[in-house]
């Protein structure tokens, strides 16, 4: 693993190797862009070139030193991210933590890392930090983590890996080198998803698209529910605001847990914009395609006004979901605020 084995992220890539080629790599960087398409591929990478004896500045992915890097166990790479992270990667367990592990990066996280950053490396002459979710730190530990970016240790390069760089704060932003990571091509995608997961030609690249140029979520996602997402869709479309059960039934099929909520919602989102491309003739650009004939009609008899309200409301609940709220209440407020003003 090395910066140039990041695939589909050109421009990134080349400009984080042309900052280690012209010894002007800057003290923080900001990865920008969607889940799963090579951000912190990119910041191990980076992390390698910066401490590889080997190959410095570039890095050799094959030594003693990156292979400790690519496993999270170099003593001069520091790893911050939210509890609830570590567990789903198997770092740590639901019982090393008092209560729920976090889904948030706590202030507690970046005086432990400012801690770690102020003393001397041990093996390397540059230490880094890799800021897993960065979006997800709360406001005091954005507050604690600018003072390090405005006196940054000697010798240290922070990378920041965020999925939506609108969350934190402005001087975070303007104090960072932004490198920005677009969606991966679906071609690309679809060819490492038939070949790792063996699924078949057709399957695999309806997951691409799916997946909106995301290898990760592509690779997580569910075959079996990409079949019942037809049914999720049609059932959305069949809701009529005179129908206050239908709405409530929706809710409760859907609403049974956060990742329940979470998954109906952004397929929906998804399934909105495929109705918007509809509407605009764009029918080629499509994720569900093989619903194309469905968001023809429902283009028909949908405004760009409604589109983006319903827009709103989707991203609104998932927000609310996000923030703990209760997935089937949050649905059941969507879906009437959504259908109840449409019937009228």
């Amino acid at each position: 693993m090395t910066l140039a084995s990041v695939l589909g992220q050109p421009r990134a890539i080349d400009a984080l190797q042309a900052a280690l080629r012209g010894g002007a790599v800057h003290h923080a960087y900001l990865f920008a862009g969607p889940e799963g398409v090579g951000k912190e591929l990119a910041a191990v990478g980076l992390a390698q070139a910066l401490t590889c004896p080997e190959r410095p500045d570039v890095g050799c992915g094959t030594c003693a030193s990156c292979l400790r890097v690519a496993r999270g166990l170099h003593p001069d790479v520091t790893w911050v991210m939210p509890d609830e992270e570590r567990v789903a990667r198997g770092l740590a367990g639901r019982s090393d933590f008092t209560g729920t592990p976090s889904r948030e990066l706590r202030v507690e996280q970046i005086r432990d890392l400012q801690e770690r950053l102020a003393l001397r490396g041990l093996e390397s002459k540059r230490k880094v930090a890799i800021v897993v979710s960065a979006q997800t730190m709360n406001v005091q530990a954005q507050n604690a983590f600018l003072k390090t970016l405005e006196e940054p240790p000697s010798g240290t390069t922070l990378i920041l890996v965020a999925s939506a760089m609108d969350k934190l704060l402005p001087t975070i932003r303007s104090r960072c080198s932004k490198v920005h990571f677009g969606p991966l091509p679906v071609a690309l995608v679809a060819k490492r998803v038939q070949e790792e997961r063996e699924l078949d030609a057709a399957t695999a690249e309806l997951a691409a698209v799916m997946a909106g140029g995301s290898l990760g979520r592509a690779m997580a996602l569910d075959v079996d529910a990409l079949a019942q997402r037809k049914d999720v869709v049609q059932a959305f479309e069949s809701l009529r605001g005179e129908d206050a059960v239908g709405l409530l039934r929706f809710a409760e099929a859907h609403g049974g847990s956060r990742e329940d909520a979470e998954g109906a919602l952004e397929l929906l989102v998804l399934w909105t914009r495929d109705v918007a491309l509809a509407r605009a003739g764009m029918e080629e650009g499509l994720a569900n395609r093989d619903l194309k004939d469905l968001a023809v009609e429902v283009a028909s008899r949908t405004s760009e006004a409604t589109l983006h309200r319903r827009h709103a409301l989707l991203e609104g609940a998932r927000a609310a979901i996000a923030r703990n709220g209760a997935p089937r209440l949050q649905l059941e407020r969507m879906l009437i605020e959504l259908f109840t003003e449409a019937a009228r």
